[in-house]
């Protein structure tokens, strides 16, 4: 009678949930990484504005301030005597408009419209170089008038606040022409829309900065600028703090 075997069913060895995993995993789940809710590039860009417009509310503060002390001290030329209202008003509605062919621009890389895109960042562009054309003609036409950095408070203020605002239209007409060259080479697609959207927000920006400026240098008479500077540079102050406060959600 032959003898049956029985065969002992394999061991199997059962691992560690902890410790017991490859060199590489070490047992422990990969832990996913932080999300707010928002890319995290346009999160650094909407810090970005929010310090940016600290920066401008301190500059538009001083100049405020600063504006009408020129002519206590008799020091011309006085804010009535140079500025161009008409001519600024011109520039301002330039730059309006670039902001409505940048919204045009990311709407045409979020249909996949590559040609689109190129028409309006290039046309975007073209309207910054007019804006930024318009501010040189105007310092110009200012300083054979005598108006200066050194010629008094008035001179000193305006340049720096206008001047820091020219740079940053400069810096944004870069960017929206380095996004053309790159979409002529075929480097731009449907899913870079992000990249495009974070130079439009930087844009949009710098255009309702220069509507706060043309209001606040152009607009209001100069008698009425000290009495308002404190109520302004606190408006700023809780602006910013609302700025930081609409992050927060985003976070």
């Amino acid at each position: 009678m032959a003898s049956a075997t029985a065969t002992a069913p394999p061991i199997q060895r059962v691992e560690a949930s902890h410790g017991g995993g490859d060199h590489a995993g070490g047992g422990h789940g990969e832990m996913p990484a932080p999300s707010f809710g928002v890319d995290n590039r346009k999160l650094l860009m909407w810090l970005f504005l929010a310090s940016d417009c600290m920066f401008f509310g301190s500059l538009i503060a001083t100049y405020m301030i600063y504006r009408g002390r020129s002519e206590d001290i008799g020091v011309g030329p006085f804010p009535a005597d140079i500025l161009d209202i008409p001519y600024t008003s011109v520039s301002a509605f330039v730059l309006l408009m670039s902001s409505l062919t940048m919204v045009l621009a990311l709407a045409a890389i979020q249909k996949n419209d590559m040609r689109g895109l190129r028409v309006w960042l290039a046309a975007t562009s073209l309207l910054g170089v007019v804006f930024l054309g318009g501010q040189y003609f105007e310092f110009t036409e200012f300083f054979h008038e005598g108006l200066s950095l050194q010629t008094n408070m008035f001179g000193a203020s305006f340049f720096t606040l206008t001047g820091f605002h020219g740079a940053h239209v400069t810096i944004g007409v870069v960017w929206l022409l380095s996004l053309l060259f790159v979409s002529l080479r075929g480097g731009l697609s449907q899913k870079d829309a992000t990249n495009v959207e974070i130079a439009g927000l930087y844009w949009h920006f710098v255009d309702i900065v220069w509507i706060i400026i043309f209001t606040l240098v152009y607009l209001i008479p100069y008698d009425e600028v000290e009495g308002a500077a404190e109520t302004h540079t606190e408006g700023f102050l809780k602006a910013g703090t609302l700025a930081l406060r609409v992050l927060d959600v985003f976070t």
